[in-house]
């Protein structure tokens, strides 16, 4: 079990290994909770937050939502018929001012749904002490072993790629909180 107010380093080798990341992240999740992704365009924060999705069992394609800011993915039901929280994604990215983030009035559904916001360092610490800062990087090498430009082949391949991703947990609600232990098959050796 990893403690999560300790701060979490795990690198992941690709795309499926992130979701699966996520996944994990998302059991010890609830409503209320707030998680801000930082990394650059391609470190795979909507990737990520999939993974989130698939692990709170929320209906509808958890994909990225840059031009319409936010989306709501209800709950639904499990197999033993009670449902988890709604997931609220939102892309803080096209925002440009805090009055902007303000008028997506997140906070009136932070109680009642996980809010995941992407590019939202900066912008949304205020909507709740206790959050989940989650940064991921993907490196960028000069050299890659294939023969393509790096920059050609993360566009035809967008799922490969190791990404580096860390979990700083904030404020009280996350004292004593763990991670189950992760399998080495997810993250990189």
């Amino acid at each position: 079990m990893t403690d999560l107010t300790s701060g979490l380093v795990v690198r992941l080798r690709d795309a499926d290994t992130t979701r699966a990341f996520g996944r994990a992240l998302a059991g010890v999740l609830r409503a209320g909770d707030l998680v801000v992704l930082t990394g650059d365009l391609g470190a795979g924060k909507t990737t990520l937050t999939q993974g989130i999705g698939a692990g709170l069992h929320v209906r509808g394609q958890v994909a990225s939502p840059t031009f319409i800011i936010a989306r709501e993915h209800p709950p639904l039901p499990r197999e033993d018929g009670s449902r988890g929280p709604a997931l609220v994604h939102v892309d803080a990215y096209r925002l440009g001012s805090l009055e902007e983030v303000d008028a997506l009035d997140l906070d009136s559904s932070l109680d009642e749904a996980v809010t995941v916001v992407e590019w939202g360092e900066g912008w949304v610490e205020a909507l709740a002490a206790d959050r989940l800062e989650v940064t991921l990087q993907r490196p960028r090498g000069d050299h890659d072993p294939t023969g393509h430009d790096p920059h050609e082949h993360e566009a035809l391949d967008a799922a490969a790629g190791e990404r580096t991703v860390t979990v700083r947990a904030v404020g009280d609600r996350w004292a004593g909180v763990e991670l189950p232990d992760l399998d080495d098959t997810l993250v990189g050796g």
